[in-house]
């Protein structure tokens, strides 16, 4: 059974072409795909990077591969390939946050007018 947030192997050859490829002996396209696999398991979860599971690879090797990539500019081009440049697709609207009022938050209440006057 295939996890809900690790792309299929159709969904991964659809971007495969898209990817940084690695110099030298290795397979890099089953790498690459269980990197994403890994990443998008932190950014579903939202945990830590070292409860990384085992099954992707060391924490720190993908940590440190994201963040070159991300550097590198790789997800930016991967989103826009994706988005077809789409300004509309990249926006993200977040419920979660409710602003409170400042004196909720413990801000100091100020003086109203009326007792200002009396100094």
């Amino acid at each position: 059974m295939q996890p809900r947030h690790e792309l299929t192997p159709e969904q991964f050859a659809k971007i495969a072409h898209m990817l940084p490829r690695r110099e030298g002996p290795g397979v890099t396209a089953k790498e690459n795909h269980n990197f994403l696999n890994a990443v998008f398991w932190r950014l579903k979860t939202g945990a830590p990077w070292r409860d990384l599971p085992q099954r992707y690879g060391g924490w720190e090797n993908v940590h440190r591969r994201c963040s070159r990539w991300a550097k590198s500019g790789v997800f930016d081009k991967l989103l826009q390939a994706l988005t077809d440049g789409g300004e509309s697709a990249l926006l993200l609207l977040d419920s979660t946050v409710v602003k409170a009022h400042q004196h909720g938050a413990g801000a100091k209440k100020q003086r109203s007018i009326k007792s200002l006057r009396s100094f």
